[in-house]
């Protein structure tokens, strides 16, 4: 079934690209609203921002999304990872900036603050998108694809690689089943390099960034006191950001997702091509999996 949240849940902190300040209110919304953001500091006609992949306008070091009238909410893939990693539908997020906060670089917060808000069941059945037929975008060394699969639920594998001695060579799979992302992903910090931090900076981007929101490299070491979460943080957060990439979807995907050397463009491309090739997909229920599944016994029968 359909989830939101029982109650409203609040936090607040800064942008690590823009380095303002934002204030978010996750408030409970009814079956089939599906996740929308609402700028509270805007004075405009118009300041919902659904989210969904047509409404990406940006992927440079995150995911933005704008509306027509051109009002737009950045950095929203952790808070997105985590509504799809706990399994919320529909939910209304007031945001009094252009920003949403990046906490301490991971999903971590956001899963604390949902769950403190408790879930709710709803009414209606959720729906999901079951892959058909493989998609797949590529990109120079880069490839992404969705392929079909047996499961309910949506796999996913990722291969990364760095000419540095700290990250080398990762991969990891992991089905995202109930419980999954909160224990395996929803920890795992952004990450970015010393070097880069002035070239960033220069356009406009990294301005809130720091040790507390981010596990920096430099010459072949991580900066952080604490250090890593676990050796292999760097694909998880890439696999936690294609998670909140790919429910943008509008639903959760039952399929498997394979990347090599994924992002935000690449994501959102994979996503785009998914929903624009209607062979591809089909909408489905638990219920219209039993009646397929009833069908296919009756007739082995």
């Amino acid at each position: 079934m359909q989830q939101t949240i029982e109650r409203p849940a609040v936090c607040a902190g800064i942008g690590v690209h823009s380095g303002e300040k934002a204030r978010l209110v996750l408030k409970p919304a009814p079956v089939g609203t599906g996740v929308v953001f609402r700028r509270t500091d805007i004075d405009a006609a118009d300041t919902e921002i659904n989210a969904h992949a047509d409404a990406v306008s940006d992927t440079r070091l995150g995911t933005t999304l704008s509306n027509e009238a051109g009002v737009s909410v950045a950095v929203v893939e952790h808070l997105m990872a985590a509504l799809s990693g706990l399994g919320v539908d529909n939910l209304i997020i007031e945001i009094d900036g252009p920003e949403v906060p990046i906490m301490d670089g991971s999903s971590a917060v956001y899963c604390e603050l949902l769950l403190q808000a408790g879930l709710k069941t709803q009414s209606a059945p959720r729906r999901r998108i079951r892959i058909l037929e493989r998609i797949e975008i590529v990109d120079g060394p880069k490839r992404a694809t969705l392929s079909p699969s047996d499961d309910t639920l949506l796999t996913l594998r990722a291969r990364i690689e760095y000419d540095d001695s700290v990250i080398g060579i990762q991969q990891m799979a992991l089905r995202l089943a109930p419980g999954m992302f909160a224990r395996d992903l929803a920890f795992a910090r952004t990450y970015g390099f010393a070097r880069d931090v002035d070239m960033l900076r220069s356009i406009g981007l990294a301005r809130g960034g720091s040790l507390d929101n981010a596990v920096v490299l430099e010459d072949g070491a991580v900066v952080n006191p604490e250090g890593l979460r676990a050796e292999d943080e760097f694909v998880r957060h890439k696999l936690l950001d294609a998670v909140g990439d790919l429910m943008l979807a509008g639903a959760p995907i039952a399929g498997s997702y394979d990347a090599v050397q994924p992002g935000h463009a690449l994501n959102n491309a994979l996503v785009r091509k998914l929903l624009a090739t209607p062979s591809a997909w089909c909408w489905e229920t638990d219920s219209d999996l039993r009646a397929r599944t009833g069908e296919r016994t009756r007739a082995a029968v």
